[in-house]
């Protein structure tokens, strides 16, 4: 028989509620995502994925005039040393530290295939090489003169910096993008030289608040250039807060062509664009012809951007092209700012633009007293080895001798001469080279001048004033280097007022204006048929449906919706369906009560007035403007309450009304004794005992009445064979003898 084996003991179990164990475990994730993945720090305006990037540079000695390395050996000791973490995330990181079009001032020097701005990717990191730039030298200048903090990396085994010196303005300068948990950053890129110049006002006032610095700091200045169009007030109110943003376009210009001819040329697109997907989203709409006022559009770019887009015809207006092509496609945008940063690389905080620029003066401050700190430190160390040189030169004989005979010469020296233990070991490192009479010389004028160092060096650790004045200087050299009389400096982007256009005018120049029919059936459902089409014999209907009216208009005509709830419904034309089949029900494009219906579909042409009348006899007279609606949900023009509805609709062409009840009793009168209302439930037209309202017209006494019968004949009558049927506003009126036994006047809104 095998050996018996005892079971392991049991684990210790330890009860937690599933709430606790989730809302610790979570919010631990969601630390982690916000301090070391999503917001940059607002000292040196880097994630840690960029920092690690450019200390790793800095470790392989990668400055701005050394020469290229491979970015896979770069991305290997970065993620080997430093961020454990997938390469191609390392990779892509620093890819976009390299692209011109992406960041304002790249960190990072490349070489090889780094993408595009059509959105191509880059190479594999095993072809492409890199170098750090001018603006990363700065970021990392005086790293090595212990300027910032270290912290253990991942494993233990060496050291990373916790933030950069940050000797630019990168986190304004270069912006960025981040989402954590349950927070989220979005910084555009500015101009270096305005940020310097408003933080050098910070300097001289502390106080000064953001509102102020905008003096300097006109907006943002994206590398791919564009327009801001917004107001000074939202952009004011962006940088105060910390929230906003910002409205930009492509700039474009025209160019003449022969006999009259032009085309636009767009020559830069707004920030973060791919300008393949752009083009594709323009190709796209102009083929389902939702860009009428187009022609063509085509890429000639080379370094440089260059879209041209032609119009359909010579006569289209330039600037109402460009309107219709903003509002569809990205060649406007909409780019947030949310100043979502980490406060001493801690706190994550909305901030100003002041705080912004304080936070990465205040820092400059800190490492300029650290570095100073690291150079006193130096100092006093030569010095001290300095003394003790003095001595050895002094009592030269002496030295060598305890040298030539202790066995342990150097506490031997340390007895002899009141050495420290600093100033013996470099006595006996020292070459015997360094014995002749000049390196005398040479030790005091050196330590002379290390003294009056000294002396500067804790002056100004003692003075606040001076330390700032140093800072300034700093600040002065960046701005001088990245002046707006410099390529890298020059600002890209401009601001401008939008355009102010007629809204209906922008509308129409979304749409291709046509010819159309629109066919009306019954049951309320509508569609439309190309060209004007005057027989409609050929249309098929549902079952149990038929064509109720049909009539002409454009595909950019409105159409105007009056139903029985006393509401206006506006529809776009362009918007309903086409084709061969039985088109859609109204109610689909307006949010109509299920118990009401509509009692008519007309063409809105505008400037004309209407007669309203409802079920229980009261109407009143409403101008056609008064009854355009911009939502969905329509325009309450007559006051109705159930079971009374709005039941009739007659076009004012006269100066005569004729009012026809369900029991066939008629009454004409003046047009004048009707009231023009924009809303109300009217005034009594006509009066019943046993009946309701059945239909109205407005005609010219000169003309006489005209009406339909029910087999579509227009039949007339004129005033005097009318007289009989005369009186006035509420009466009851005399039988209609003559008139159609429907009593309808089939006349509808021409």
């Amino acid at each position: 028989m095998g050996k018996q084996v005892t079971p392991p003991e049991p684990a210790e179990v330890h009860e937690v509620m599933l709430r606790d164990a989730l809302e610790e475990r979570y919010l631990a994730y969601a630390l982690s995502t916000i301090m070391h993945r999503a917001l940059p720090d607002a000292r040196d305006g880097l994630k840690p994925v960029h920092r690690r990037i450019l200390y790793g540079m800095r470790l392989l000695r990668l400055d701005p005039n050394a020469a290229f390395t491979k970015s896979a050996k770069i991305v290997g000791d970065v993620m080997g040393s430093f961020h454990p973490h997938g390469d191609q995330a390392i990779y892509d990181a620093m890819v976009r530290l390299a692209q011109d079009f992406n960041s304002r001032y790249p960190l990072v020097d490349g070489q090889g295939n780094f993408g595009n701005i059509d959105g191509d990717n880059p190479a594999a990191y095993r072809y492409t090489e890199a170098r750090m730039t001018e603006v990363a030298r700065l970021l990392l200048e005086g790293i090595d003169e212990d300027g910032v903090e270290f912290r253990p990396n991942y494993d233990g085994k060496s050291k990373e910096p916790a933030v950069l010196p940050g000797g630019f303005p990168n986190l304004l300068a270069n912006g960025a993008q981040g989402i954590a948990v349950g927070m989220a950053t979005a910084i555009p890129p500015h101009n270096a030289a305005e940020l310097c110049d408003a933080a050098l006002h910070l300097i001289e006032k502390p106080e000064a608040k953001s509102k102020s610095l905008l003096k300097w700091v006109k907006g943002p200045d994206f590398p791919t250039g564009g327009v801001v169009v917004d107001s000074k007030d939202a952009i004011t109110e962006a940088y105060v807060t910390g929230r906003g943003s910002f409205r930009t376009r492509a700039r474009w210009k025209q160019e003449e062509g022969a006999r009259g001819t032009w085309v636009i040329v767009v020559t830069e697109i707004p920030w973060l664009v791919q300008k393949s997907r752009l083009i594709e989203k323009i190709a796209e709409l102009l083929n389902e012809k939702k860009l009428p006022l187009v022609g063509d559009i085509r890429d000639e770019s080379a370094e440089d951007i260059r879209l041209v887009i032609e119009p359909r015809a010579k006569t289209v207006d330039p600037e109402l092209m460009m309107e219709s092509l903003f509002k569809l496609t990205e060649l406007e945008s909409r780019i947030s700012l949310n100043l979502n940063v980490l406060i001493k690389g801690r706190i994550p905080k909305v901030v100003g633009l002041a705080e912004c620029l304080r936070e990465w003066l205040d820092h400059l401050r800190d490492v300029f007293v650290r570095r100073t700190n690291f150079r006193k430190a130096q100092i006093e160390n030569r010095l001290e080895i300095l003394g003790g040189y003095l001595i050895a030169y002094l009592n030269i004989d002496k030295v060598i001798k305890i040298i030539r005979t202790e066995d342990e010469p150097k506490p031997a020296l340390i007895k002899a001469f009141k050495l420290t233990e600093m100033q013996a070991d470099a006595i006996l490192n020292m070459r015997l080279r360094s014995l002749r009479k000049l390196e005398e010389m040479e030790i005091r004028t050196e330590d002379k001048n290390l003294r009056n160092e000294l002396k500067g060096v804790k002056s100004l650790l003692g003075s606040e004033p001076e330390q700032w004045k140093k800072v300034s200087e700093q600040v002065t050299k960046v701005r001088d280097m990245f002046g707006p009389k410099t390529p890298l400096g020059k600002r890209r982007t401009t601001f401008a007022d939008a355009p102010e256009h007629d809204l209906a005018a922008i509308e129409e120049a979304f749409v291709e204006r046509e010819p159309v029919t629109v066919v009306v059936s019954e049951k309320g459902w509508v569609r439309t048929m190309k060209g004007h089409v005057e027989d409609l014999s050929g249309l098929s209907f549902k079952t149990d449906d038929k064509l109720e009216h049909a009539f002409f208009a454009e595909s950019t005509s409105k159409l105007l919706a009056f139903a029985t709830n006393g509401k206006f419904y506006s529809l776009d034309v362009a918007k309903l369906p086409g084709g061969r089949g039985h088109g859609e029900p109204i109610r689909m494009f307006i949010d109509m009560e299920q118990e009401a219906s509509i009692v008519s579909l007309f063409a809105n042409k505008g400037g004309r007035k209407f007669l309203v009348a409802n079920s229980d006899g009261q109407g009143f007279v409403v101008n056609e403007d008064d009854c355009v609606g911009n939502t969905r949900k329509g325009k309450q023009v007559m006051n109705v309450d159930m079971p009374v509805e709005a039941c009739a609709i007659a076009a004012v062409a006269g100066d005569t009304v004729a009012v026809i009840g369900t029991n066939h009793k008629m009454v004409l009168f003046p047009l004048e004794q009707v009231p023009e209302m924009a809303r109300g439930r009217g005034v009594r037209l006509q009066k019943y005992s046993g009946g309701r309202l059945s239909d109205i017209a407005v005609f010219d006494a000169k003309a006489g009445l005209v009406w339909k019968d029910s087999a579509g004949r227009e039949q007339s009558m004129t005033m005097k064979e009318l007289s009989d049927w005369r009186g006035n506003r509420a009466d009851a009126g005399r039988l209609a003898h003559g008139l159609p036994k429907s009593n309808k006047f089939n006349r509808g809104v021409e």
